[in-house]
């Protein structure tokens, strides 16, 4: 696609006299005398645009491709040009890049599509009878058609110039197969999706189905971890303590000034929810997820070993890239500079200094003449301005939940000092839903940001090649993207009263306002009321909402904007064709954002499971509405990509099985260090005298004075009789008053315990699980073995045939006068094969 300039188009009379035929078909040869790239402008530049244009569709032809242009001239807009893939182009596209393509063992097939013996014998051998269309919407030839437009980059180089606008293959078909979401119950046809978007976007869809796939236990066996919760509640004997009124805890105040001392059992409801996640059963289900990432990982590598054999990837040869459009404009601006330099010190020399012209017809050609590659030198303030933003993003991440966390403290004493019981009653649940809320959007609206600045860091880069580009963009955005989203959940698993301090020595912000404490069921319940909630809002409004809203509020604005600026149509104009309502498509930005989604829901499962057992459900009954709404994304709302061939998922993999390792670390501390799994189970076998939970939540509390509190902090200063907080330290009679007791280096030591013994032992499991699996499946190994056999026979049946017509050929008496000439029989020839 390329657009006419208004300024200085000029109509071609054959649009005039020609109505009913206005399509050129030009194959193999010269350009008709008047068609739309020969509108001759004013501009200079357009002239040149227009040279280079022809230029290189000129090269198209001449490697094979027909091209069909509209024959008319079109005074302004977008003008398109289609190529089409004759057979004998896709054949020689098909050897070049080595594809295998079953064929039949009758040689009928080659003398029909002149296909020729070129292809491998053994391959007929091995497959079914194969019946391509000759037709530039068939799969295979528009599969073959990318490739061979994709081989050479330089119509990269032509769009970004400006050259052309956009390049693209055409919708046909999948909409009824794959794109509906009446299908979410059906697998997905993977092979279909392959041939028709290439290997590199059929590999992520083939991934995120087994992902979702293995979903399936995962949610099965987190229903049945809150089942047990659930099933379990009214027999908690923790809960049932703090729930009793009989034991008469009466506890410290919780902000300074307006609150009062307060009853435990008052916080019965927030105990007994806490259990519904906090109980030992999660301890399973934290071991089950983190060997549940391992098999996940374990299956995807065996199928993608299988996609890669029956997709014939194996043999991808990784060719050397072509640099980047900015990276040899760069490079060739910088030796101009050099040039001019030398020009300004030798000024009588006369030197080439138009020897690396910017003209992009000749942009391949300058390597011979500019400057090999750009030094570390030439990247360093763009490294530098990449390592201060990134610090800054940062920052900004964590002032962003500093924030949330100084509104959480004020308006905790805002509404502790209300007259209305019942504001004063909910402050726990107002202040904790609402500040979710808030991080949940400032999430969103960062996220946006970070994609963005991402971008801008990696072009200042300038890396060298796409693939260098694309891997630098994925680690940085997935970076700050990562820290958006779990640094409020971190500060809540980790960090949240951890620093609070003690009645009578709390840790103030601003000098007025106390550091906030876990709630008295602990902090498990708030980390999972924070996971759910960002996690659903994320998955209900970027990943839904904004993927459905987003691209079709785009194809409005083009649809309005085309609407106000074009021409009105003539009655005899055609309607419009599939490559005017593609074009009007958005166009296909990468599977970043795609993969990206998916990784940080994979945290969601995976890091910190042990607070959400139900994470996985929510997250299987997203990506089954995903894995449609994504095809349905890439069938009608995005332009059809130039297919790509990929080995396997790349970088990505190396993120999963990072953070797959990262998760057992996180559930290990969450269990430890958030739960109360530990505390139980070192009261219940070091100073239970019964064996048993009773008493635990009167062992967990310390006591405190009240007459110890600086004044103006509390209320009533006249009652003498000491009072409860959780805390393992030492009562004030004691002679270490306020001090931690050794119950606490106790508990602290089994947790740290505990950390070691956890992650050791889920190690040692996934190694287990990882040597029981093998990377390759048997078929596969099996069928290797089938055709390294074949080859084996095909190579001695040639070799057998090749010696049985030279025998025949020497075997014939020669004459008396040229036996000479051969000399004895031919001797007998041996043949050792490797």
């Amino acid at each position: 696609v390329f657009h006419q300039r208004r300024h200085g188009s000029l109509r071609s009379p054959a649009s005039t006299s020609v109505s009913h035929d206005r399509l050129s078909i030009v194959s193999n040869g010269n350009f008709p005398p008047t068609m739309a790239s020969d509108v001759l402008t004013n501009e200079p530049a357009d002239h040149e645009m227009r040279l280079i244009r022809q230029e290189f569709e000129a090269n198209l032809m001449e490697a094979g491709l027909e091209i069909e242009r509209d024959f008319e001239v079109k005074a302004h807009g977008p003008s398109f040009t289609r190529l089409h893939a004759p057979w004998p182009v896709l054949c020689r596209e098909a050897e070049f890049l080595k594809i295998k393509v079953p064929t039949k063992t009758s040689y009928v097939f080659n003398e029909e599509r002149g296909f020729g013996s070129s292809m491998s014998t053994v391959w007929r051998k091995l497959n079914q009878p194969f019946q391509p269309k000759v037709s530039s919407q068939d799969h295979g030839s528009s599969k073959l058609l990318s490739h061979c437009f994709s081989r050479d980059k330089l119509h990269l180089t032509l769009i970004a110039k400006g050259v052309y606008d956009a390049a693209f293959p055409l919708h046909d078909l999948l909409h009824e197969e794959w794109a509906r979401y009446s299908a979410f119950y059906k697998y997905q046809p993977i092979d279909l999706v392959r041939k028709y978007f290439g290997e590199k976007i059929g590999l992520y869809f083939a991934w995120l189905g087994v992902y979702t796939q293995l979903l399936i236990p995962a949610s099965i066996v987190g229903i049945i971890v809150f089942g047990y919760g659930v099933a379990t509640v009214d027999t908690d004997i923790p809960s049932l303590e703090m729930c009793d009124e009989r034991l008469n805890f009466t506890m410290c105040p919780l902000c300074d000034g307006a609150c009062d001392f307060w009853r435990l059992n008052t916080a019965c409801g927030t105990a007994r929810a806490s259990h519904l996640f906090d109980n030992p059963a999660t301890v399973f289900f934290s071991i089950f997820m983190s060997l549940w990432a391992v098999l996940f990982l374990e299956h995807w590598k065996r199928r993608q070993i299988s996609l890669s054999f029956s997709w014939d990837l194996t043999g991808i040869e990784e060719d050397e890239e072509h640099p980047r459009p900015k990276y040899e404009t760069i490079l060739l601006q910088k030796r101009q500079r050099k040039q001019k330099n030398k020009k300004k010190k030798k000024k009588n020399e006369v030197g080439n200094i138009r020897k690396c012209s910017l003209n992009v017809l000749n942009l391949l050609s300058h390597h011979a003449f500019c400057l090999k590659k750009l030094t570390w030198k030439d990247r360093l303030p763009g490294y530098f301005i990449n390592v201060s933003s990134i610090l800054f993003m940062f920052g900004l991440t964590f002032s962003a939940v500093f924030g949330v966390i100084i509104y959480r403290i004020t308006v905790s004493a805002l509404m502790a000092m209300s007259p209305d019981p019942e504001t004063k009653s909910n402050v726990r649940v107002t202040v904790t839903a609402t500040a979710v809320i808030i991080n949940l959007v400032v999430i969103l609206i960062l996220d946006e940001i970070y994609g963005a600045v991402a971008l801008w860091l990696t072009e200042l880069e300038i890396p060298k090649t796409e693939t260098t580009f694309e891997e630098r963009l994925i680690l940085k955005a997935f970076l700050l993207k990562f820290m958006n989203a779990y640094a409020p959940i971190f500060y809540v698993a980790f960090f949240k009263g951890r620093f609070a301090g003690r009645p009578g020595n709390y840790v103030y912000v601003f000098n007025d306002y106390r550091m906030e404490e876990c709630a008295p069921g602990g902090c498990l319940i708030e980390l999972c009321i924070q996971l759910s909630i960002i996690m659903l809002g994320k998955q209900l409004i970027q990943n839904n909402i904004f993927e459905i809203g987003i691209p079709k509020l785009k194809k409005l604005v083009r649809a309005i904007k085309d609407k106000g600026t074009a021409q009105k149509e003539s009655e005899d104009e055609r309607p419009p064709q599939q490559w005017n309502r593609d074009y009007d498509l958005a166009p296909f930005e990468g599977l970043t954002p795609e993969y990206m989604e998916m990784i940080i829901q994979f945290g969601f499962v995976s890091l910190f499971v042990a607070s959400f057992p139900l994470a996985p459900v929510f997250a299987l009954l997203n990506n089954v509405i995903e894995i449609r709404l994504d095809a349905k994304k890439f069938v009608t709302e995005l332009r059809r990509p130039v297919a790509i061939r990929a080995k396997d998922i790349g970088i990505w993999y190396n993120i999963l099985s990072g953070m797959g390792k990262f998760s057992v670390i996180i559930n290990a501390f969450v269990i430890s260090f958030t739960s109360d799994f530990i505390p139980r189970l070192v009261y219940q076998y070091i100073y239970s005298q019964t064996g048993t939970m009773h008493g635990f939540i009167d062992h967990t509390l310390s006591y405190f004075n009240v007459s110890n509190f600086k004044s103006g902090t509390v209320c009533n200063l006249y009652i003498v009789f000491p009072f409860r907080y959780k805390d393992y330290r030492e009562p004030p009679w004691s002679a270490e008053a306020y001090q931690f007791s050794k119950q606490y280096w106790c508990v602290l030591a089994a947790r740290l315990a505990f950390v070691i013994l956890f992650q050791n032992l889920v190690m040692f499991l996934s190694l287990v699980v990882a040597w029981v699996i093998p990377d390759v499946p048997k078929t596969i190994v099996e069928q290797l073995k089938r055709e390294k056999k074949l080859l084996v026979e095909v190579f001695l049946q040639e070799e057998k045939d090749k010696f049985q017509l030279i025998h025949s050929l020497f075997s014939k008496d020669p004459p008396r006068h040229q036996r000479h000439l051969y000399g004895s029989p031919l001797p007998l020839i041996s043949y050792d094969l490797v």
